[in-house]
């Protein structure tokens, strides 16, 4: 019995063929590549505006994190934060207003020391550190450590970050509607963001030469 000839694949079955093996090449690709995308891309989108619409995203500049502090949508990170931001704001705040007392010659009277040197010889600015005594700075900084450790902190549980009545002080916060006290919460905030930046301008003007008080 004689061979009979190979039978030839039509045209149309090789590109059908062809076809069927791209597409299994590509979906592999597709899969491949798929592995090594990052699992929690979806997740990072969430983090990022995890704190859209907290306190302090206000205008102008409404939700600022440049740097990513708070891109993971981490809650303690935030609140360790915030707790820091309105603290700074604070100490800012007392420091632009008593530059600005003693920049305008306003003094205790009496003397501050046993030497006999009065307060009224303290100059303002950087330049009262380097005329106090090394007893009188050991007092300050005395002062301020218990300030920071038994005083200034948290101790009954507040209601909110930096809520530091501890159910001693209260100046009628508790008499105020909801919104009325978010709205003083922002105010502070925003006014702590304004004075750190005002510290700031103040001491390096100073140290530049270039008073940014009017008439000095």
């Amino acid at each position: 019995v004689g061979r009979g000839r190979p039978m030839q694949e039509s045209p149309h079955l090789n590109q059908e063929n062809l076809k069927m093996k791209s597409a299994a090449i590509l979906a592999s690709l597709i899969a491949s590549a798929a592995a090594f995308a990052p699992a929690k891309q979806a997740a990072k989108t969430t983090a990022i505006g995890a704190f859209e619409g907290e306190l302090g995203d206000q205008p102008p500049l409404g939700y600022f994190d440049p740097l990513g502090l708070v891109a993971d949508g981490n809650q303690d990170n935030f609140d360790r934060l915030r707790y820091v931001e309105i603290k700074h704001g604070r100490i800012a705040m007392l420091a632009v207003v008593g530059y600005l007392i003693t920049e305008a010659g306003v003094r205790l009277p009496g003397p501050i020391d046993y030497s006999g040197t009065m307060f009224t010889d303290i100059p303002a600015g950087f330049s009262a550190v380097s005329t106090l005594s090394g007893g009188a700075l050991v007092q300050l900084f005395s002062f301020i450590g218990f300030l920071e450790i038994f005083v200034m902190k948290d101790i009954t549980g507040g209601e909110f970050i930096g809520d530091f009545r501890n159910d001693f002080i209260d100046y009628g916060w508790d008499k105020l509607d909801g919104e009325t006290q978010l709205t003083k919460r922002a105010i502070e905030l925003n006014q702590g963001r304004a004075a750190m930046m005002g510290i700031l301008a103040l001491m390096v003007h100073e140290k530049l030469g270039v008073s940014l008080i009017p008439g000095n």
